[in-house]
């Protein structure tokens, strides 16, 4: 019984200590809480570069050189395909959609962009005029 007890009490006076450790952290939501619709915060302007980004690897997907507000991706529609096809990528100066795009997860060639590929957003991302939220010392 008293074991019970003082091991009751030692995990009572952990959870404390650890809860006064952790009581000044916030999160990136700030003070709104997370049961309440969050605040609107002001929208960054897409920053554009003609001919694109630098890539910092060779194997970092391009960063999209332009806003993406308007475009719309549902698991019928992607209108990013109405510059970037392969029918439509000269004509709007844009680049094409890459080969690896067409592949399944086999290597087999596709006639159409594969549904591993078809959520441009996951990996290309646009660009904003943004200070960073964290500092970078590397």
């Amino acid at each position: 019984m008293k074991k019970t007890i003082r091991a009751l009490v030692l995990g009572w006076m952990a959870s404390m200590l650890a809860f006064a450790v952790y009581a000044d952290v916030q999160t990136l939501r700030g003070d709104n809480p997370i049961d309440k619709e969050e605040k609107s915060f002001e929208q960054k302007k897409p920053l554009k570069a003609e001919g694109g980004f630098e890539r910092f690897h060779k194997k970092q997907p391009p960063l999209i050189p332009h806003g993406i507000e308007k475009e719309t991706i549902t698991l019928k529609n992607n209108s990013c395909m109405k510059c970037h096809s392969e029918k439509n990528h000269e004509k709007e100066k844009a680049p094409k959609v890459g080969d690896s795009h067409f592949l399944d997860r086999d290597g087999k060639k596709l006639q159409d962009i594969s549904m591993r590929r078809w959520f441009c957003d996951t990996c290309h991302a646009p660009q904003v005029d943004a200070q960073p939220l964290v500092d970078n010392s590397l």
